[in-house]
């Protein structure tokens, strides 16, 4: 859960660092424009993201750890689903390949998934 939160810190950073032109006009182009202003709207979505789906995932850790339920298969779903996170970000702010992000995606929904079973079975 802390390299998810450490995820979020780090995309507000960026967010914060894109709107700088726009905001503040530090490194403007030379027209005025945002040089940046392509990649902002897919940081500002992929934030948002970052608190629709893994708040599930959140509430499956914090079941399991006060259920004394957490289990090797737990730990290794947990990282898969973090990894699953960084790696969403990555495609979904370097890329506009929705193909490639709903197969990321995938792997964070599953690995979210396996835990809630982990809760129940």
């Amino acid at each position: 859960m802390t390299v998810h939160v450490a995820l979020i810190a780090l995309l507000y950073v960026l967010l914060t660092l894109v709107r700088a032109p726009k905001v503040w006009g530090f490194g403007k182009r030379a027209d005025g424009s945002n040089p940046w202003a392509g990649v902002e709207p897919r940081i500002s979505a992929n934030l948002s993201n970052q608190f629709e789906w893994p708040l599930l995932f959140y509430v499956a850790c914090l079941l399991l750890l006060q259920t004394n339920s957490v289990t090797p298969a737990a730990i290794w779903l947990a990282w898969v689903f973090v990894l699953g996170r960084l790696a969403h970000s990555a495609v979904q702010i370097c890329t506009t390949n929705v193909r490639l992000r709903g197969l990321v995606f995938t792997i964070n929904f599953l690995a979210s998934l396996g835990l809630w079973l982990l809760l129940f079975f």
